[in-house]
């Protein structure tokens, strides 16, 4: 699996080329949009569709109000490139020497900047979005959903963490050799000297 795939790509949640205008945003989103209103109105709604609804909302929302607008748009493009750059290096760094200490910086920065893409582009515009004046006409998102969908980003966004740090350098742990006969020679001396 590709590093950019790994993080959340609102140009491919819309469907859309890199060099898109905002009018073609607008009707992918719209179209998305109809699409997942007349999907889950066509089941019965369950605690794990309803999840899975607000998710999707979010996300679209999201995807709309970050590619509509030219700065938010270069600065979301920048952030993931940069997050995508630093796991790289990690990498890179780790295959050299996993023990270094350039190493643990590069971890530690990774980790700092994907905490910050994910809690930014992952939860706090996904909500953003859902209080935007179009978001809300086109797909009728209110205090209800919002109430709703902070759970189910907040766990979104730590699946998704925790799913990255899977498959990254370091987060395979290797099971400790334990001498049983050792330990047990050690509790039988605390027990017989009363400790």
């Amino acid at each position: 699996m590709s590093t950019e795939s790994r993080y959340i790509n609102y140009l491919e949640v819309l469907e859309l080329p890199e060099d898109c205008k905002s009018g073609e945003a607008i009707r992918a989103y719209k179209k998305k949009m109809k699409d997942l209103v007349i999907e889950i109105a066509r089941v019965e709604i369950t605690e794990e569709r309803r999840s899975a609804f607000l998710l999707g909302m979010a996300r679209l929302n999201a995807a709309y109000y970050i590619l509509r607008d030219k700065e938010l748009r270069e600065k979301y493009l920048e952030d993931r490139a940069q997050v995508m750059r630093l796991e790289e290096e990690w990498r890179a760094a780790a295959d050299k020497d996993a023990a270094s200490e350039e190493t643990d910086q590069l971890r530690r920065s990774y980790d700092a900047v994907l905490r910050h893409f994910l809690s930014t582009y992952m939860e706090e515009l996904m909500l953003e979005a859902g209080r935007d004046k179009e978001c809300v006409e086109a797909s009728h998102w209110d205090a209800a959903h919002e109430r709703l969908a902070t759970r189910v980003l907040r766990h979104y966004r730590q699946q998704l963490y925790r799913e990255i740090h899977e498959r990254l350098p370091f987060y395979e742990v290797t099971p400790p050799k334990v001498d049983w006969e050792e330990r047990k020679q050690a509790v039988a001396g605390l027990l017989k000297a009363g400790v």
